[in-house]
């Protein structure tokens, strides 16, 4: 897959691929990047790529000739049909589903944008998707289009040691990930579940996909309502809810609620 990054600040965006997975996948030829600075297609001895908003207020602008040339320059370094997103809160959540979309393409152009934001006639003559890490304020689209580079790269197959890791991460399924737990057995009287010891693995998985329902009923409801949950899964939630509930009570803390399993 080839990743184009359209940013005034190209040398932040390349140390992305230095470290972990992404650098995996650029050592084994499965990724590479690019980088296109605005700044190199500006016109005036300064290199200007800001200018000041019309109708007054705070801030710059990004101006439209310069960031459409290095948006130019990136189509022409991608495979043809590569799609430009621009990573910017007016878009669309980026999501897992997203995610592997993008991994299955051959090419993707990020544009990171800065100042106040991006002239308006940019975005509508040059960009192909809107997307946003959620709703939170960034200086600037750099550290977005890192967290995209990631996201996608570990989804790219051969990248990751274990085939069945990506399938295996948190959102895999829509949901959040199962509790994990390591060596020692035993910490401060806490103890690993005896399930994750049993050496059966259909139990482990039940009990995983059980946790994952849960953990996310309770913290991100939200994800649950999206799924349409079958005959097992709701048994499943019920199970971990009763169990929430048993443990709470017996500790003195507070209930869980009579919280509804989705229909």
């Amino acid at each position: 897959m080839q990743v184009q990054v359209v940013s005034i600040f190209p040398e932040m965006v390349s140390r992305v691929v230095e470290y972990g997975v992404v650098g995996r996948a650029v050592a084994r030829g499965l990724l590479t990047l690019g980088c296109q600075n605005p700044r190199e297609f500006a016109m005036d001895v300064h290199r200007t790529v800001d200018d000041r908003p019309y109708g007054g207020g705070p801030g710059m602008v990004m101006k439209y000739e310069p960031t459409a040339a290095a948006i130019a320059a990136a189509r022409k370094a991608s495979p043809p049909d590569s799609p430009v997103v621009c990573l910017t809160p007016q878009g669309a959540i980026f999501d897992q589903a997203t995610a592997r979309r993008y991994a299955a393409l051959p090419g993707l152009i990020l544009l990171a944008g800065r100042y106040e934001g991006i002239d308006e006639r940019l975005v509508e003559t040059q960009v192909d998707e809107e997307v946003s890490l959620g709703d939170f304020v960034l200086s600037g689209g750099e550290i977005a289009a890192m967290a995209v580079i990631d996201a996608v790269a570990r989804l790219i197959p051969g990248v990751l040691g274990d085939e069945d890791s990506a399938e295996q991460d948190s959102f895999s399924e829509g949901l959040l990930d199962h509790p994990h737990y390591t060596r020692p057995e035993v910490i401060e009287g806490r103890r690993v579940p005896d399930v994750l010891l049993s050496g059966d693995h259909a139990r482990i998985a039940r009990w995983r996909h059980k946790q994952a329902l849960g953990r996310s009923f309770l913290r991100r409801p939200d994800l649950v309502r999206k799924l349409r949950l079958n005959d097992e899964q709701r048994k499943l939630l019920d199970e971990f809810l009763r169990g929430e509930r048993d443990e709470r009570a017996a500790a003195g803390g507070t209930d869980v609620g009579n919280k509804a399993v989705p229909r």
